[in-house]
């Protein structure tokens, strides 16, 4: 453990310059007595670390000085492999470089650690999209890219489901869902909250030259999975209970993680047999009615009443479909 310490040290204090001893322990989750403890190790140990006092102090490598230790192991080596993914790079311009840091780093490894390396691109595949759903082109993504590599603002014509719009934003980040890319973003305003845009809605873009500072203590996956979430619940204003059989129940969890969460704890027995009721969360009547069509005879909607009245309808109309001449 404390080999791996005094290499973290090393690698932290290497890519960042000065950190205070408070600033490496929290990186580390130790004490700042250990990290004391571990500085004085290296010192004696030949390293030249230095240590300034005062409120804007901390503890630096000497300049010039770089360890060539990688500081990886087995298992570090492997998932930099596995985290490549080839396609979402090349989009973002960045396959050739990808590849190119690859065999560097293959090139660092000792021997024997080489093979088991590039086997984990062999065995291992990641592919974003969903089923029957190829990626939906984004013309703009590697300008987006560029802008947020570079903290620059855009103007962009974006186009949403009800306008077209000419806004001026601060890209603060890209995240790939579901293979769609989305871009984070707020308004030139200081006090604007980012939203979430959908990179291939975007019909024009201009960088600006103008640099912008983002938002203190921004850090894009904490922000995306709060967002994310908060989203996912306001979805969902209303509930239906039902009354399924087993098959049936297995189409409900193909409805989303929370319908699929739902459905299994609230399962209680009820008079029919072989059935049981539940209740799951709907966004409406209206989408509910749309979704529920996927039980066929497999499922009753017991309440709303008007999700009954609507499926109904649904129903009668299909059926007029097929009603012979």
């Amino acid at each position: 453990m404390r080999a791996s310490r005094l290499l973290s040290i090393l690698m932290l204090l290497q890519s960042r310059g000065r950190l205070s001893a408070p600033a490496l322990a929290e990186a580390l989750q130790v004490s700042v007595r250990t990290v004391y403890r571990d500085v004085d190790h290296l010192s004696a140990s030949g390293v030249p670390i230095w240590a300034e006092n005062g409120r804007l102090g901390g503890f630096e490598l000497q300049a010039g000085w770089r360890t060539q230790l990688t500081g990886l192991t087995v298992p570090e080596a492997r998932a930099v492999f596995l985290a490549g993914l080839p396609g979402p790079a090349s989009e973002l311009g960045l396959g050739e470089a990808m590849a190119s840091a690859q065999l560097k780093l293959l090139a660092a490894l000792p021997d024997g650690w080489r093979v088991d390396a590039e086997q984990v691109a062999s065995c291992f595949h990641l592919d974003p999209s969903d089923w029957y759903h190829a990626a939906l082109p984004a013309p703009h993504l590697r300008e987006v890219a560029a802008a947020v590599w570079s903290r620059q603002r855009v103007r962009m014509r974006y186009e949403s489901w009800n306008q077209t719009s000419e806004r001026v934003v601060e890209p603060l980040g890209l995240v790939l869902k579901s293979g769609r890319w989305y871009l984070v973003a707020r308004s030139a305003r200081a006090d604007a909250e980012p939203r979430i845009h959908r990179v291939d809605a975007i019909r024009e873009l201009v960088a600006l030259d103008e640099r912008f500072t983002p938002p203190a203590g921004f850090a894009l996956p904490a922000w995306w999975a709060e967002a994310a979430a908060r989203f996912e619940a306001g979805l969902y204003r209303a509930s239906a209970t039902l009354r399924v059989t087993e098959a049936g129940l297995t189409r409900l969890r193909q409805l989303g993680t929370r319908v699929a969460e739902a459905a299994l704890d609230n399962a209680r027995p009820c008079e029919r047999e072989a059935w049981i009721e539940t209740e799951v969360p709907i966004e409406s009547i209206e989408h509910a009615a749309r979704e529920l069509l996927r039980l066929g005879d497999q499922g009753e909607v017991l309440a709303p009443p008007a999700l009954r009245t609507a499926l109904a309808e649904a129903l009668r109309r299909a059926v007029g479909l097929y009603a012979p001449a």
